[in-house]
């Protein structure tokens, strides 16, 4: 078994140390991470300029970009020739539940092994007092483990949150709901120049079957996710909205 590890808190990051060591245990692991915290990066991946990757210690890369850009080096790259057989991501340093998955870094790594063909986990910590990484990587590797007892489909992909204390068992989830009491704050700098800063407050919606609530009770939450965000529910119940659009596009290019 060889594991590719990345996150979007950066090489130095002891998440990302303490899930290496631990799955050593069980696997080969070959470590491509942020040289710096990439943390809220997304799925981005860099384009407009070249990309370096550094030799830190055996096994053990850091790249000048983002955890997206880790998963493609390491994938298509550096491990070409000997491809891992998982992508793991994390351990983030605070949650990754409900839609901020969609801004995450850590999970969006995970996505990227999916377009890949490859399975992939995040795991992300609840950062509050009494949390511990050291048992958190110890979860994710009873986690991996059980995992790999079986058959790994190619498209597996799990979001994995630890709750700050002790856990109470594992749960299988879906994403929670939250909105967030958004803020733009604008300030002047010294020369009279406006910046502004994003601020936010989320609300959930305390949902029985949510990752949020299973953190909220103590749980560990693991979701399954899939890449494919197709509304399959919408193609389904459109009704009328569909067929006004559908006749609309029959209409394009003809004279108004």
């Amino acid at each position: 078994m060889r594991i590719l590890l990345t996150n979007d808190d950066g090489i130095f990051s002891e998440g990302l140390k303490l899930l290496a060591d631990a799955l050593s245990e069980i696997a080969e692991v070959v470590v491509v991470a942020p040289d710096r915290e990439q943390s809220a990066s997304g799925h981005s991946l860099t384009l407009n300029r070249p990309l370096r990757m550094k030799r830190v210690r055996e096994h053990w890369y850091a790249v000048d970009g983002t955890p997206t850009d880790c998963v493609n080096l390491g994938v298509q790259g550096l491990l070409k020739e000997k491809p891992a057989d998982l992508v793991v991501s994390g351990i983030n340093f605070g949650l990754n539940v409900g839609g901020d998955v969609t801004y995450s870094g850590t999970v969006s790594a995970a996505f990227e092994a999916s377009m890949h063909q490859l399975p992939g986990i995040a795991f992300s910590q609840e950062v509050e007092e009494g949390f511990s990484f050291e048992r958190a990587a110890r979860l994710a590797h009873d986690v991996v483990t059980a995992l790999i007892e079986g058959q790994l489909p190619s498209d597996l992909l799990l979001n994995v949150n630890f709750p700050s204390g002790t856990p109470r068992g594992v749960r299988w989830t879906r994403l929670g709901k939250r909105v967030y009491k958004q803020t733009v704050i604008e300030k002047r700098d010294p020369k009279g120049r406006k910046y502004y800063w994003i601020a936010g407050t989320p609300e959930w919606e305390h949902e029985v079957g949510t990752d949020y609530d299973a953190l909220l009770e103590g749980y560990v939450s693991v979701t399954p996710l899939h890449l494919d965000l197709t509304d399959y529910r919408g193609l389904e119940e459109a009704g009328p909205l569909r067929e006004r659009l559908e006749a609309l596009a029959v209409a394009v290019g003809e004279p108004r």
